[in-house]
């Protein structure tokens, strides 16, 4: 599986999302987005959810989230 990385790290709220559901739009199928945040996404969860993505969260050692995300259809 191929994937984009979307580094939020350092933007404010709501840019992160914004660009992570920009890349959503965009990604081919097969494909997986790697969202990076320094803080969890709960309003990003439920839109993904409501639209049939799969997502799973890691949390680094640098306090880095690492939200890995495909569609699930």
């Amino acid at each position: 599986m191929t994937g984009r990385v979307v580094d939020g790290r350092g933007l404010m709220p709501p840019e992160p999302m914004r660009r992570a559901l920009a890349a959503l739009t965009a990604l081919p199928p097969g494909e997986e987005l790697t969202l990076l945040l320094y803080r969890e996404p709960f309003p990003l969860y439920a839109v993904l959810d409501r639209d049939g993505y799969v997502h799973a969260t890691e949390l680094e050692r640098d306090g880095t989230y690492r939200i890995r995300i495909r569609l699930g259809r």
